[in-house]
């Protein structure tokens, strides 16, 4: 069962037009993670700038986040598309590699209505053997996988969980009603609300932020973990603000920003992302210096 925190990595970026993956960098963001207490990776999600990513950069950031992490912690690593088959490539490579699991997202771009969801997840299912986490993000993917269909997804052999961002804090109960497999976990998509998901039946975040403070998000985890809610919702709100300003413009402009501010990355971003705005640059360099004491 995955429970925790789970950071989305950034993907670290070298060369003048980011044309590079800075791999020494990434062992070094990965290394700070583990040290944190972070009890998961996410790497190649959209936080890692996939869509830019070629397929055997793809590649290569899944097999040394694997290598690096050497079995301290979990990783789940991102193997979506909105290609079917190419999503079957990723998830098999991500499963040879030695991931524990693999985090699909539904398909963006082409809007396939609920049967056409259930039958990309169950394509991938069926060629692979790595457990699966499904991931609803109709915010970047249009589309939203209703209750029903997460239901028939679950019931598959493999499938083990699902990352929520929607925001809806009333899926994780209504979800806990519907699915009858044991410890099927459920992971909120969004910081801002990962307390308060976890006290209706979540287990866990994926979180951006935990990029910036990744200790107190995985002590804010751990006590939802022991059932501590109370103490968590303060912890939490330690760093309401960064959990806001990281999405100040859209994600991970901000948090490859605050990277480079805190001196883990140069910051820089493949196109068509590029850096924040001089006003918010100001917004988020004061954060750092509000925050300091809590971004470690």
């Amino acid at each position: 069962m995955l429970k925790g925190s789970y950071t989305a990595l950034i993907t670290p970026f070298k060369g003048e037009n980011a044309e590079k993956v800075d791999f020494d960098i990434f062992e070094q963001l990965i290394e700070r993670q583990i040290n944190a207490g972070t009890h998961g990776l996410v790497p190649c999600g959209t936080t890692g700038e996939s869509p830019t990513l070629s397929y055997s950069e793809h590649d290569e950031v899944i097999e040394r986040c694997i290598k690096t992490a050497k079995g301290r912690i979990k990783v789940l690593a991102g193997t979506g598309s909105n290609s079917t088959s190419e999503a079957i490539e990723l998830t098999q490579h991500a499963e040879k590699a030695g991931a524990d699991a693999a985090l699909i997202m539904t398909p963006y771009y082409n809007k396939p209505n609920q049967e056409g969801i259930f039958r990309h997840f169950k394509a991938i299912h069926d060629v692979t053997r790595i457990p699966m986490v499904i991931y609803n993000i109709p915010g970047r993917s249009v589309v939203n996988i209703k209750d029903e269909t997460v239901k028939r997804i679950a019931d598959l052999e493999r499938v083990i969980g699902i990352k929520d961002a929607t925001g809806d804090l009333s899926r994780p109960v209504e979800l806990k009603r519907l699915v009858s497999k044991p410890n099927f976990t459920q992971l909120s998509g969004e910081d801002d609300t990962a307390v308060e998901f976890n006290r209706r039946g979540g287990v866990g975040v994926i979180s951006v932020a935990s990029n910036i403070a990744p200790k107190i998000i995985a002590e804010t985890q751990n006590l939802c973990i022991e059932n501590r809610f109370t103490e968590a919702e303060a912890l939490h709100k330690k760093i309401e603000k960064l959990h806001k300003l990281c999405f100040i413009e859209v994600s991970p402009q901000p948090v490859k920003f605050l990277s480079e501010v805190l001196g883990l990355s140069s910051g820089k971003l493949r196109l068509p992302l590029i850096e924040v705005s001089d006003e918010n640059k100001v917004k988020l360099r004061a954060l750092v210096e509000e925050l300091r004491e809590w971004l470690v």
